[in-house]
Parts: structure tokens; C-alpha cells; sequence
């Protein structure tokens, strides 16, 4: 779904082992697509975007403290999505989540403001939850988190 983007800006996409999800299909790949297709628009300008795709099994104790899961377990699929892009100040990680809020400008970058908010009711929907670390000039960090 996101080659043209990734031939057009020379991505390297990265994808190590990825656990088994039981979920809704469509919604994942929804969920993921958003994910891949901001790293590839939120590029730095003469900087062919890097994206890495990781994942590990995280105990509850470990949960970012500021994480709303929605279903009790005792460990968590994370699965990481980590760009090199425009990054942007961590003071604005729960804005990005909430519908049609924007930390740029229309004409800058294309997009409704859905993306995200899409992103974090999918992984609500599946018992998980999602963050973000970022930096301006330093890329974003997106942790979904599913359960075990």
C-alpha cells in the first residue's frame, strides 16, 4: 500500500521477527499503514527516510506509566515503529492522539488529522494501547502494545 511513497523517497523499511496478533486483519493493517505512511511524509528534507520495525514482550510492570490499556494481562507484544524523520517536542505525544489535531500546518503536510487517533482506537480495540517518543530533528518512536 505505501511502495510509490517508499520508491519515490528512497525508504528503507527494516521489519524484524513480528509476533502473531489475534485481531481484526483490516484494522492492523490500518492501524500499521498510518504508522509507515507518517515516517514516510514526516521526512527530513533531503534525508531518505529510515524506518525500523521491532518487537519484544514486555512485562505490565514495564508499560510506559502514561499508557491506557484497556485489557488486563500480565506481558504486552511491543511493537516498535522508529523513523528518522522531522520529529516533534515530546510535550505534544497525547495531542497527536486525539481526532483532527495537527502539530503542522495543511500546506506543509498533507493529511486530515485522523491518522493517529485511528491508530490508537485500533490498538484499544485489541486490549493494547500506544506512545510515542519523540524529538524535533530526531524522529518518532511509536510503541504499540497488544497483549500476550
Amino acid at each position: 500500500d505505501v511502495d510509490l511513497a517508499v520508491t519515490e523517497s528512497a525508504a528503507v523499511i527494516s521489519v524484524g521477527s513480528m509476533p502473531e496478533i489475534n485481531g481484526d486483519a483490516s484494522q492492523l493493517n490500518q492501524l500499521f499503514q498510518n504508522l509507515i505512511s507518517n515516517s514516510l511524509k514526516f521526512k527530513r528534507p533531503d534525508v531518505p527516510p529510515a524506518i525500523q520495525i521491532t518487537s519484544s514482550i514486555v512485562s505490565v510492570e514495564h508499560l510506559p506509566k502514561e499508557l491506557v490499556i484497556t485489557r488486563k494481562t500480565g506481558s504486552f507484544h511491543k511493537i516498535i515503529v522508529a523513523d528518522n524523520g522531522i520529529g516533534f517536542d515530546q510535550k505534544y505525544a497525547d495531542r497527536i492522539f486525539q481526532l483532527f489535531q495537527r502539530l503542522h500546518g495543511r500546506s506543509e503536510y498533507a493529511g486530515t488529522g485522523i491518522g493517529l487517533a485511528i491508530c490508537e482506537r485500533v490498538a484499544s480495540n485489541h486490549g493494547g494501547g500506544i506512545s510515542v517518543e519523540s524529538r524535533p530533528g530526531e524522529g518518532a518512536r511509536f510503541s504499540v502494545f497488544f497483549p500476550v
